[in-house]
């Protein structure tokens, strides 16, 4: 607000569009919660009591961390937009049920303090926090991290099964009757909460449709290449197995750290689904999308900066050609 040589106060407007919306973080990472627990809800009840005990570990564990570290700092305590929750949720359900007390305990300080508070807390962090500290267990606690319970069908993950040329049961897959990370086994109970989000408007299918359907593509050309034909059954069962659905609707969407162009949007998809399978088809372990989204975060500030439109009004630069002093008196010649 300013004043003119009168002495009147005149308001400064921006041009329009002018956007009013009533939404607000803690809205959005509370509808995030709530479409989350269908998956979390199946692998407590699938694994037991054990997959609990994990998920309010880790989910205490990033909300305590986020109270202790702001109140130390004498910064505003930010808990309440629920995105620590959100944070720790994401971890524990990436985490298997056997894991010690002590996994998702360090992984949710890791996650909150290390990669999301020391950049500026929610909004400044430049990957996504849970993911982040998965990659950190699994580097620091390999043994714990791949230890799965046993289940009716096999102590081993599909996805390991089918890197080693065994046969899956899709259907077990979809369902979730299968060994893997509490909130990853069960392919309905994550659309359902994908659906809510979607419903919602919360997301779109911009990034998570073009990362699932790139990724299908990518698998099947190097599976044709390979001259193994098409089997409609082993790519279902690369979609349903892993962390795929997971990652694809609830971490490669995440607002702070995927771009914010239509443009972008896509090209963001299709490198995670690229990437995934890169690391699924020619890497040692059989899973990949943890590593994939973090790469692809670390890209978004570029995928932005090349996609981001042109502001209206702004010509292209001009490119101006110099001429030398004697070119110049060579013309008045």
């Amino acid at each position: 607000m300013n004043e003119n040589s009168n002495g009147s106060q005149l308001r400064r407007v921006s041009s329009n569009p002018h956007v009013r919306a009533s939404v607000t973080t803690s809205n959005i990472m509370f509808w995030v919660v709530i479409s989350l627990l269908p998956a979390a809800g199946y692998g407590v009840f699938h694994f037991g009591a054990d997959a609990l005990v994990v998920l309010l570990l880790s989910v205490a564990s990033t909300v305590c961390s986020e109270f202790i570290y702001e109140k130390a700092m004498k910064k505003p305590v930010t808990i309440g937009d629920f995105s620590a929750v959100v944070t720790g949720l994401l971890l524990g359900m990436n985490l298997p049920s056997t894991a010690p007390w002590y996994v998702p305990v360090l992984g949710g300080i890791f996650s909150i303090i290390v990669v999301k508070l020391l950049f500026g807390g929610l909004g400044q962090n430049f990957m996504n926090p849970a993911l982040a500290g998965r990659c950190f267990l699994l580097i620091s606690f390999p043994a714990a991290m791949t230890n799965f319970p046993p289940d009716a069908v096999s102590s081993a993950t599909p996805l390991a099964a089918l890197k080693n040329g065994e046969p899956v049961n899709v259907l077990n897959m979809v369902t979730g009757n299968i060994s893997g990370t509490i909130g990853e086994t069960s392919m309905i109970a994550i659309v359902i909460g994908a659906c809510i989000l979607i419903l919602l408007g919360i997301i779109d299918l911009k990034i998570p449709g073009s990362y699932i359907v790139s990724f299908s593509v990518f698998v099947v050309i190097v599976q044709l290449a390979r001259g193994n034909g098409f089997d409609p059954s082993w790519l279902s069962a690369q979609l349903a197995g892993g962390g795929l659905m997971l990652g694809a609707f609830f971490m490669a969407t995440d607002y702070v750290t995927s771009p914010i162009t239509t443009t972008g949007k896509y090209i963001y998809g299709i490198f995670l689904g690229v990437m995934t399978g890169i690391f699924r088809m020619f890497a040692s372990s059989a899973e990949g999308v943890s590593y994939a989204i973090i790469l692809g975060n670390l890209l978004v500030p570029l995928i932005e900066k090349w996609t981001l439109p042109r502001a209206f009004g702004i010509p292209k630069p001009v490119k101006v050609k110099r001429i030398s002093e004697s070119g110049k008196e060579a013309g008045k010649a």
